[in-house]
Protein backbone atom coordinates (compact mmCIF):
# COMPACT_ATOMS: atom_id res chain seq x y z
CA UNK A 1 0.00 0.00 0.00
CA UNK A 2 1.34 3.08 -0.97
CA UNK A 3 0.63 6.51 0.28
CA UNK A 4 -1.29 8.00 -2.70
CA UNK A 5 -3.48 4.79 -2.29
CA UNK A 6 -4.70 6.46 0.93
CA UNK A 7 -3.82 10.09 0.60
CA UNK A 8 -3.38 12.45 3.16
CA UNK A 9 -6.54 11.81 5.53
CA UNK A 10 -5.84 8.63 5.52
CA UNK A 11 -2.31 8.59 6.53
CA UNK A 12 -2.77 10.80 8.99
CA UNK A 13 -5.44 9.19 10.60
CA UNK A 14 -2.75 6.16 10.72
CA UNK A 15 -0.33 8.53 12.75
CA UNK A 16 -2.76 10.42 14.58
CA UNK A 17 -2.27 6.63 17.01
CA UNK A 18 1.21 8.20 17.68
CA UNK A 19 -0.16 10.97 19.51
CA UNK A 20 -2.19 11.55 22.39
CA UNK A 21 -5.28 12.04 21.83
CA UNK A 22 -5.97 15.02 23.90
CA UNK A 23 -3.45 17.08 22.35
CA UNK A 24 -3.84 16.28 18.23
CA UNK A 25 -6.61 17.10 16.66
CA UNK A 26 -6.84 21.20 16.76
CA UNK A 27 -5.36 23.62 14.86
CA UNK A 28 -2.25 23.97 17.39
CA UNK A 29 -1.17 21.72 20.14
CA UNK A 30 -1.66 23.57 23.67
CA UNK A 31 1.16 23.12 26.07
CA UNK A 32 0.89 24.16 29.86
CA UNK A 33 4.21 25.46 31.11
CA UNK A 34 5.75 26.28 34.64
CA UNK A 35 5.93 29.89 36.07
CA UNK A 36 9.42 31.16 36.27
CA UNK A 37 10.40 28.93 32.93
CA UNK A 38 11.80 29.13 29.71
CA UNK A 39 9.67 27.15 26.75
CA UNK A 40 12.80 26.57 24.43
CA UNK A 41 11.78 25.47 20.71
CA UNK A 42 14.26 23.94 17.99
CA UNK A 43 14.24 22.48 14.84
CA UNK A 44 16.00 20.53 12.64
CA UNK A 45 15.74 19.36 9.23
CA UNK A 46 16.73 15.87 7.72
CA UNK A 47 16.71 15.28 4.27
CA UNK A 48 16.57 11.74 2.13
CA UNK A 49 20.68 11.20 0.45
CA UNK A 50 21.46 13.88 3.12
CA UNK A 51 21.33 13.18 7.16
CA UNK A 52 20.19 9.21 5.93
CA UNK A 53 19.78 6.84 3.22
CA UNK A 54 18.57 3.38 2.74
CA UNK A 55 22.51 1.83 2.61
CA UNK A 56 22.67 2.91 5.89
CA UNK A 57 19.39 3.40 8.33
CA UNK A 58 16.53 2.25 8.49
CA UNK A 59 12.98 3.75 8.57
CA UNK A 60 12.96 2.99 12.07
CA UNK A 61 16.47 4.29 12.90
CA UNK A 62 16.07 7.61 10.60
CA UNK A 63 13.01 8.15 13.29
CA UNK A 64 15.32 7.53 16.14
CA UNK A 65 18.43 9.74 14.96
CA UNK A 66 15.45 12.64 13.88
CA UNK A 67 14.16 12.49 17.22
CA UNK A 68 17.68 12.31 18.94
CA UNK A 69 18.90 15.06 17.69
CA UNK A 70 16.06 17.42 18.63
CA UNK A 71 16.34 16.13 22.04
CA UNK A 72 19.80 16.35 22.22
CA UNK A 73 19.45 19.99 21.46
CA UNK A 74 17.55 20.72 24.46
CA UNK A 75 19.65 18.88 26.39
CA UNK A 76 22.44 21.41 25.12
CA UNK A 77 20.27 24.61 26.53
CA UNK A 78 19.87 22.33 29.67
CA UNK A 79 15.94 21.69 29.40
CA UNK A 80 13.76 18.82 29.44
CA UNK A 81 11.75 17.94 26.63
CA UNK A 82 7.92 18.64 26.35
CA UNK A 83 6.91 17.54 23.12
CA UNK A 84 7.86 17.43 19.45
CA UNK A 85 5.94 17.94 15.92
CA UNK A 86 6.74 16.38 12.96
CA UNK A 87 6.78 17.91 9.75
CA UNK A 88 6.93 15.39 6.83
CA UNK A 89 7.34 15.96 3.00
CA UNK A 90 7.13 12.34 0.96
CA UNK A 91 6.43 11.25 -2.44
CA UNK A 92 3.43 9.70 -3.64
CA UNK A 93 5.08 6.16 -4.21
CA UNK A 94 6.64 6.01 0.09
CA UNK A 95 5.08 2.65 1.64
CA UNK A 96 2.61 3.36 4.52
CA UNK A 97 4.40 1.12 6.41
CA UNK A 98 7.76 2.31 5.78
CA UNK A 99 6.35 6.44 7.47
CA UNK A 100 4.22 3.69 10.00
CA UNK A 101 8.39 2.69 11.01
CA UNK A 102 9.58 6.03 10.71
CA UNK A 103 7.13 7.01 13.26
CA UNK A 104 7.87 4.30 15.58
CA UNK A 105 11.38 4.71 15.31
CA UNK A 106 10.61 8.62 17.12
CA UNK A 107 8.37 6.78 19.48
CA UNK A 108 11.35 4.46 20.60
CA UNK A 109 13.31 6.88 21.34
CA UNK A 110 11.00 9.56 22.46
CA UNK A 111 9.41 7.26 25.04
CA UNK A 112 12.18 7.01 26.83
CA UNK A 113 12.07 10.59 27.71
CA UNK A 114 8.26 10.55 28.65
CA UNK A 115 7.89 12.66 25.48
CA UNK A 116 5.04 13.11 23.09
CA UNK A 117 4.24 14.24 19.64
CA UNK A 118 1.71 17.02 19.80
CA UNK A 119 1.49 17.52 16.41
CA UNK A 120 2.70 17.90 12.51
CA UNK A 121 2.12 18.61 9.48
CA UNK A 122 2.75 16.23 5.82
CA UNK A 123 3.47 17.61 2.07
CA UNK A 124 4.01 15.75 -1.21
CA UNK A 125 7.38 16.36 -1.96
CA UNK A 126 10.04 14.70 -4.55
CA UNK A 127 12.26 14.33 -1.74
CA UNK A 128 11.90 12.49 1.75
CA UNK A 129 12.00 15.01 4.03
CA UNK A 130 11.72 15.03 7.73
CA UNK A 131 11.22 18.59 10.08
CA UNK A 132 11.46 17.97 14.02
CA UNK A 133 10.47 20.89 16.16
CA UNK A 134 11.04 20.10 19.89
CA UNK A 135 9.66 22.04 22.61
CA UNK A 136 11.30 22.00 26.46
CA UNK A 137 11.20 23.62 29.58
CA UNK A 138 13.97 24.93 31.32
CA UNK A 139 14.45 27.28 34.74
CA UNK A 140 15.84 30.82 33.62
CA UNK A 141 18.58 30.11 35.94
CA UNK A 142 19.89 26.80 34.43
CA UNK A 143 19.86 28.09 30.75
CA UNK A 144 22.57 26.67 29.03
CA UNK A 145 24.33 29.25 26.45
CA UNK A 146 27.54 29.26 24.58
CA UNK A 147 28.64 32.62 25.36
CA UNK A 148 29.52 31.95 29.41
CA UNK A 149 33.40 30.29 28.88
CA UNK A 150 35.78 31.92 31.08
CA UNK A 151 39.23 32.14 30.77
CA UNK A 152 40.58 28.49 33.02
CA UNK A 153 37.05 26.71 32.35
CA UNK A 154 37.79 23.40 32.01
CA UNK A 155 36.31 21.54 29.04
CA UNK A 156 33.93 18.36 29.84
CA UNK A 157 32.93 16.40 27.20
CA UNK A 158 30.19 13.70 28.10
CA UNK A 159 31.32 10.62 25.96
CA UNK A 160 32.52 9.10 23.33
CA UNK A 161 33.21 10.57 19.79
CA UNK A 162 34.35 9.42 16.54
CA UNK A 163 32.23 6.47 16.90
CA UNK A 164 29.39 7.74 14.91
CA UNK A 165 31.51 8.47 12.12
CA UNK A 166 33.05 5.49 12.62
CA UNK A 167 29.59 3.47 12.21
CA UNK A 168 28.97 4.82 9.06
CA UNK A 169 31.83 4.13 7.36
CA UNK A 170 31.10 0.51 8.31
CA UNK A 171 27.40 0.75 6.79
CA UNK A 172 28.69 2.43 3.45
CA UNK A 173 31.70 -0.16 3.24
CA UNK A 174 30.51 -3.76 4.81
CA UNK A 175 34.27 -5.03 3.57
CA UNK A 176 36.42 -2.63 6.00
CA UNK A 177 36.81 -3.70 9.77
CA UNK A 178 37.49 -7.29 9.06
CA UNK A 179 39.49 -7.73 12.16
CA UNK A 180 36.63 -6.20 14.49
CA UNK A 181 34.51 -8.70 16.46
CA UNK A 182 30.62 -8.71 16.03
CA UNK A 183 30.28 -6.33 19.07
CA UNK A 184 32.46 -4.15 18.11
CA UNK A 185 30.98 -3.61 14.76
CA UNK A 186 27.91 -3.73 16.41
CA UNK A 187 28.96 -1.19 18.70
CA UNK A 188 29.97 1.47 16.23
CA UNK A 189 27.11 1.02 13.91
CA UNK A 190 24.47 1.54 16.79
CA UNK A 191 26.69 5.05 17.56
CA UNK A 192 25.28 6.43 14.03
CA UNK A 193 21.63 4.47 13.92
CA UNK A 194 20.64 5.04 17.60
CA UNK A 195 22.67 8.00 19.47
CA UNK A 196 21.71 8.78 22.73
CA UNK A 197 20.62 12.09 23.83
CA UNK A 198 22.66 13.36 26.95
CA UNK A 199 19.62 14.93 28.87
CA UNK A 200 20.30 12.08 31.42
CA UNK A 201 23.97 14.61 32.41
CA UNK A 202 21.65 17.34 33.36
CA UNK A 203 20.30 16.35 36.37
CA UNK A 204 24.27 15.68 37.91
CA UNK A 205 25.14 19.01 36.64
CA UNK A 206 22.48 20.70 38.47
CA UNK A 207 23.09 19.17 41.89
CA UNK A 208 26.77 19.91 41.57
CA UNK A 209 26.73 23.39 40.67
CA UNK A 210 23.86 23.84 42.97
CA UNK A 211 25.44 21.76 45.83
CA UNK A 212 25.91 24.43 49.33
CA UNK A 213 29.74 22.77 48.74
CA UNK A 214 30.03 24.89 45.68
CA UNK A 215 32.13 28.02 45.66
CA UNK A 216 30.46 29.86 43.25
CA UNK A 217 27.55 31.69 44.01
CA UNK A 218 25.99 31.92 40.56
CA UNK A 219 26.19 28.77 38.89
CA UNK A 220 28.05 29.01 35.28
CA UNK A 221 28.05 26.97 32.37
CA UNK A 222 28.80 27.28 28.96
CA UNK A 223 28.19 24.67 26.52
CA UNK A 224 26.42 23.05 23.34
CA UNK A 225 25.98 20.10 21.51
CA UNK A 226 28.23 17.87 19.42
CA UNK A 227 25.95 16.36 16.59
CA UNK A 228 28.28 19.04 13.90
CA UNK A 229 31.65 17.47 15.77
CA UNK A 230 33.31 18.48 19.12
CA UNK A 231 35.96 20.67 16.91
CA UNK A 232 32.96 22.70 15.54
CA UNK A 233 31.29 22.64 19.50
CA UNK A 234 34.35 23.95 20.89
CA UNK A 235 35.01 26.11 18.25
CA UNK A 236 30.99 27.95 18.24
CA UNK A 237 31.42 28.29 22.32
CA UNK A 238 35.11 29.66 22.28
CA UNK A 239 33.78 32.03 19.29
CA UNK A 240 30.34 32.81 21.40
CA UNK A 241 32.51 33.71 24.63
CA UNK A 242 35.27 35.13 22.66
CA UNK A 243 38.18 33.09 24.14
CA UNK A 244 40.21 30.52 22.91
CA UNK A 245 40.69 26.68 24.30
CA UNK A 246 43.99 24.26 24.53
CA UNK A 247 42.51 20.71 23.46
CA UNK A 248 44.52 17.80 24.86
CA UNK A 249 44.15 14.72 21.72
CA UNK A 250 44.84 12.02 24.50
CA UNK A 251 41.96 12.68 26.89
CA UNK A 252 39.23 12.55 24.21
CA UNK A 253 37.59 8.78 24.89
CA UNK A 254 37.57 6.77 21.90
CA UNK A 255 35.89 3.66 21.68
CA UNK A 256 38.33 0.72 22.08
CA UNK A 257 37.31 -0.77 18.01
CA UNK A 258 38.47 2.05 16.12
CA UNK A 259 41.61 1.36 17.45
CA UNK A 260 41.09 -1.57 14.75
CA UNK A 261 39.44 0.47 12.45
CA UNK A 262 41.61 3.46 11.98
CA UNK A 263 44.76 4.57 12.42
CA UNK A 264 46.06 7.15 15.27
CA UNK A 265 45.93 10.25 13.62
CA UNK A 266 42.30 9.02 11.69
CA UNK A 267 40.83 8.53 15.00
CA UNK A 268 41.81 11.49 16.44
CA UNK A 269 40.28 13.27 12.99
CA UNK A 270 36.92 10.98 13.00
CA UNK A 271 36.94 12.37 16.77
CA UNK A 272 37.29 15.83 16.04
CA UNK A 273 35.03 16.46 12.78
CA UNK A 274 33.27 13.06 12.53
CA UNK A 275 30.08 14.70 14.15
CA UNK A 276 26.77 13.26 15.16
CA UNK A 277 27.73 11.92 18.25
CA UNK A 278 24.77 13.95 20.01
CA UNK A 279 27.16 14.18 22.93
CA UNK A 280 27.42 17.44 25.46
CA UNK A 281 30.25 19.84 25.59
CA UNK A 282 30.40 21.93 28.53
CA UNK A 283 32.59 24.38 29.93
CA UNK A 284 32.60 25.41 33.66
CA UNK A 285 34.88 25.81 36.70
CA UNK A 286 37.81 23.52 37.70
CA UNK A 287 36.68 21.91 40.61
CA UNK A 288 32.40 21.33 39.30
CA UNK A 289 34.30 20.03 36.55
CA UNK A 290 36.15 17.72 38.34
CA UNK A 291 33.29 16.34 40.47
CA UNK A 292 31.00 16.00 37.09
CA UNK A 293 33.52 13.94 35.70
CA UNK A 294 33.84 12.03 39.22
CA UNK A 295 30.17 10.81 38.75
CA UNK A 296 29.79 10.25 35.51
CA UNK A 297 32.63 8.34 35.26
CA UNK A 298 33.55 6.35 32.03
CA UNK A 299 31.28 8.30 30.41
CA UNK A 300 32.98 11.86 30.63
CA UNK A 301 36.51 13.42 30.46
CA UNK A 302 38.17 16.83 31.03
CA UNK A 303 39.80 17.19 27.70
CA UNK A 304 41.27 20.75 27.76
CA UNK A 305 41.06 24.61 28.99
CA UNK A 306 39.60 27.87 28.47
CA UNK A 307 42.32 29.68 27.26
CA UNK A 308 42.44 33.94 26.75
CA UNK A 309 44.22 33.05 23.33
CA UNK A 310 41.54 33.48 20.39
CA UNK A 311 42.92 30.04 18.92
CA UNK A 312 41.72 26.60 19.41
CA UNK A 313 44.87 24.62 19.47
CA UNK A 314 45.49 20.43 19.66
CA UNK A 315 47.80 20.07 22.02
CA UNK A 316 50.09 16.99 23.32
CA UNK A 317 51.15 16.15 26.74
CA UNK A 318 53.92 13.17 25.81
CA UNK A 319 55.07 15.56 23.04
CA UNK A 320 54.76 13.00 20.27
CA UNK A 321 53.65 16.99 17.96
CA UNK A 322 53.67 20.45 18.72
CA UNK A 323 50.25 22.32 19.13
CA UNK A 324 48.27 22.29 15.96
CA UNK A 325 45.63 25.15 15.72
CA UNK A 326 42.16 23.20 14.87
CA UNK A 327 39.98 24.09 11.48
CA UNK A 328 36.50 24.06 10.75
CA UNK A 329 37.76 23.42 7.19
CA UNK A 330 37.53 19.76 7.88
CA UNK A 331 33.68 19.57 9.57
CA UNK A 332 30.85 19.07 7.71
CA UNK A 333 28.96 22.44 6.31
CA UNK A 334 25.60 21.92 4.22
CA UNK A 335 27.40 24.61 1.55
Amino acid sequence: MKIADIGEQGLLKKLQRFCPSEIVGDDAAVLETVPNTSLVVTTDVLIDGVHFSDRTTSAEDAGWRAAAANLSDLAAMGASPVGITVGLGLRGDVSVTWVEDLYRGLTQCLQIYKTPIVGGDIVRSPVISIAITAFGRVRKSQTIYRNQARVGDAIVVTGIHGAASAGLELLLDPQKGENLTESERAALIEAHQRPQPRLDVLPVLWDILNSQDSEFASPRVAGMDSSDGLADAIFQICRASNVGAAIERNRIILHPAMKKLLGKAAQIESALYGGEDFQLVLCLPKESAVKLVQILDANAAIIGTITADSTVLLTDETGEFKDKPLSLKQSFQHF
